[in-house]
């Protein structure tokens, strides 16, 4: 069976409001991206976050899981395109991601958009990083067919 263990690490310096960090992560990414909390809370430019982070993350593996469903059901798709926003917020208990919004457009030949609408709603369920999520963060989920090259 496949395993696969992925590396990021974080260098971080300074105090939450002020401080700063740099994430690296593993093998053939981004050397270093700047963090910090004003980037969590949209105040800063240049910077990521862990949130934008989680989104790239979901908005990717979704987009991968999505392909493999329509391929799997005869239907491979042309092109996909899949957006993620990644809600982070404050609550009486604390800080915590809230909500995931995926948007997926997709080309695919051959397909009605009840077919689209329930794939993409199957590779919700596939998908890894959504199903790591599910229970503790609201998903949802946007699907729209788009024409298809001939």
């Amino acid at each position: 069976m496949l395993q696969a263990t992925q590396h990021a690490s974080v260098s971080w310096d300074g105090v939450l409001g002020t401080g700063s960090g740099k994430l690296s992560l593993g093998e053939g990414a981004a050397s270093e991206l700047p963090v910090s909390w004003a980037s969590r809370t949209g105040h800063a430019k240049g910077k990521t976050s862990p949130e934008e982070l989680l989104a790239a993350a979901h908005a990717s593996c979704y987009a991968m899981a999505f392909a493999h469903i329509l391929e799997d059901r005869g239907t491979p798709p042309q092109h996909l395109s899949v957006a993620a926003d990644c809600t982070f917020e404050q609550t009486t208990d604390g800080f915590k991601v809230s909500r995931v919004a995926l948007n997926a457009e997709g080309a695919v030949a051959g397909i009605t958009d009840e077919q689209f609408t329930d794939a993409a709603r199957a590779a919700e369920q596939f998908c890894p990083i959504s199903n790591a999520l599910r229970g503790n963060v609201d998903i949802t989920l946007t699907a729209r067919l788009v024409p298809a090259a001939h």
